[in-house]
């Protein structure tokens, strides 16, 4: 069995979250094809480096992310800082030759994600981007139900991914509002998770025209004193994609009342999708195809029910009828990409992918003069 050694830089949000993918893996497929595991952690201070070493079971802890990347006992930088940094980190973990599993967005400039891009592709590097939303069953059902045809000519789409984080104008702002450590705003955060469900499932993106909203432009900052926002608390899109499908991408944290509420739709020629991750073990179906006629016949919306039917060898813990939860798109994204280290193929969502949406965030917001 191959064995795969991680190095995990950063322990947010993130770097929990791909622990937990990591430490419960076993659990959820079987067999699994790799053994693999965390090797080594890097945060900004080596207090909270060693904290994070001994929470994840490793004795390798360190504040400086080169001793990890050039240790030649680690096989995988799994990369979860703040956005301004991963440009740095992708090259040095590039020349190093490691594998690397990097939160989005790749960048914060099309220019540094087409350049990463580039260098991965040259190098032969296995990377991937935690865009986790594709690897919901919904989701990947969604996928086979569109490249089966079953829709017919994609029409139009809409895709929400709307929080209320941003909505109380008295809550201290966090980094990921900050544009000069996240290098954007909510569309970066949000907004890139949207547009990737969209290029995954309908194709690539033509032309994107954007507009952004600062809705409290005054507010505490992460120190608790008077900040002036500086990135975009929502961000709205009308897009028009290569296939000349058209629809609309918005991405807000100003939506009070909601909590994780990542909505989309699709329609086609034949047929239409919805799925809505507050309710991620069902996707809507409606089958074109089907029979009309006297009091509807039996056309209509059919609820899916994905629920925890994985592919083999995932999908039997708990059990394939089980339902699914947020942290469920993680661990399976996290295996996609440690079986195609093991396997030796390519990964996706690929840097390449990454660097796409990348382009498009990017004429989003030259479109609205940002």
């Amino acid at each position: 069995m191959k064995k795969i050694n991680i190095g995990l830089i950063g322990f947010g949000s993130m770097g929990k979250t791909h622990s937990y993918a990591l430490h419960n893996m076993k659990y959820y497929y079987n067999p699994l094809p790799f053994e693999a595991k965390i090797a080594g952690v890097c945060t900004a201070h080596i207090e909270t480096a060693r904290k994070a070493a001994d929470f994840v079971g490793c004795g390798f802890a360190t504040d400086c992310e080169d001793e990890l990347i050039n240790d030649p006992d680690i096989d995988v930088i799994d990369i979860c800082t703040p956005n301004i940094y991963h440009y740095a980190t992708l090259k040095k973990a590039i020349a190093a030759g490691k594998a690397i599993y990097c939160e989005k967005p790749l960048c914060v400039t099309p220019e540094m994600a087409d350049e990463i891009a580039a260098l991965a592709e040259e190098k032969g590097i296995r990377a991937q981007v935690v865009f986790h939303n594709r690897f919901f069953t919904p989701i990947m059902r969604a996928k086979q139900i569109i490249d089966a045809g079953r829709l017919g000519r994609i029409i139009s789409f809409r895709c929400a991914y709307r929080h209320s984080s941003a909505a109380d104008p008295n809550k201290n702002a966090g980094w990921k509002q900050n544009r000069d450590i996240c290098g954007g705003g909510t569309l970066f955060d949000l907004g890139s998770h949207a547009l990737d469900l969209v290029y995954h499932l309908c194709g690539e993106y033509a032309s994107v025209i954007g507009r952004s909203q600062i809705a409290h432009k005054t507010r505490r900052g992460m120190d608790g004193s008077e900040w002036q926002t500086n990135a975009d608390e929502a961000f709205y899109m009308i897009a028009e994609l290569t296939c000349g499908a058209m629809g609309t991408v918005e991405a807000s944290k100003l939506a009070f009342g909601t909590n994780d509420e990542l909505a989309l739709e699709i329609y086609g020629d034949c047929g239409a999708l919805r799925f809505d991750l507050m309710e991620p073990n069902w996707l809507w179906f409606y089958d074109g195809a089907r029979e009309g006629g006297e009091l509807g016949g039996d056309r209509g919306f059919t609820k899916i029910e994905c629920v925890g039917r994985y592919p083999a060898p995932g999908g039997m813990f708990p059990s394939f009828k089980a339902p699914v939860g947020w942290l469920r798109g993680h661990v399976e994204s996290y295996f996609s990409f440690l079986s195609a280290v093991t396997e030796e193929r390519p990964c996706s969502p690929s840097f390449r992918e990454a660097a796409h949406i990348q382009r498009v965030m990017d004429d989003a917001y030259k479109s609205a003069g940002m």
